[in-house]
Formats: structure tokens, C-alpha cells, sequence
């Protein structure tokens, strides 16, 4: 017993081999970390594109369906939505629609293809 203990007060530490195993299995874990990650940001985006075009059509029907807001007609543009319907005009897509506002489009804007919307 009394070996087993000076044995142990001689190992000042771990060896350079150790060190240099431990220092490559962090580096491929965090090679892995990095490419499982990458695509989180895209997916985020393409999300958010999808997010707005549905408000979108969701504040067009509420516009027509209520009697304060279109009754019974579109929004001629995103523009008539705001504030009642939307806080803010949207970025990404514009609504428009013609006489005599029975129905309308919803088409994406230069800054919807720069967000790599669809």
C-alpha cells in the first residue's frame, strides 16, 4: 500500500501524448459542432419569409371581412392594411389588388428575392 502511494506522489502529471490525443478529440468534436450548425441561420430565413407571407394573406382576408375594414373587398395595397391590420408595411412581399377588389396577388419585392425568399 504504502508503494502504491509514493508511486503516485512521483506522477507529476500527464505526458505530452495524452495532452496532444485530448487537444485532437476537441478539435473534431468542434469540426462537427461547426458543420451541424451551419445551416440553422438558412432555415431561420426561409422561416421568417414564410411568416410574413401568410400574415400577409391572413391581414388581406381580416381586411375583407371586416365591416370597418375592406367590407366584402382587398386591400388595394399592403399600405391599407397598416395599422389595422399589420403593424408595419411588409419588407418582403406586396399585396395588391385591382378593381373591383374581389381578389388579389401577393408577389415578392426586390428585397424579398435579396432575402432569398420564394
Amino acid at each position: 500500500m504504502l508503494a502504491k502511494l509514493k508511486q503516485r506522489k512521483q506522477d507529476d502529471g500527464f505526458t505530452l501524448v495524452e495532452l496532444l490525443v485530448v487537444i485532437a478529440i476537441l478539435g473534431i468534436l468542434a469540426g462537427i459542432v461547426v458543420f451541424s450548425v451551419s445551416g440553422v441561420g438558412d432555415k431561420g430565413q426561409q422561416a421568417a419569409c414564410k411568416t410574413e407571407k401568410s400574415v400577409l394573406q391572413t391581414a388581406q382576408e381580416a381586411y375583407f371581412a371586416a365591416p370597418a375594414g375592406g367590407n366584402g373587398k382587398y386591400a388595394a395595397a399592403a399600405t391599407n392594411l397598416v395599422p389595422s391590420f399589420l403593424n408595419a408595411v411588409p419588407t418582403w412581399y406586396a399585396t395588391t389588388s385591382v378593381t373591383p377588389f374581389s381578389s388579389y396577388t401577393i408577389t415578392l419585392t426586390a428585397a424579398g428575392t435579396t432575402a432569398a425568399c420564394t
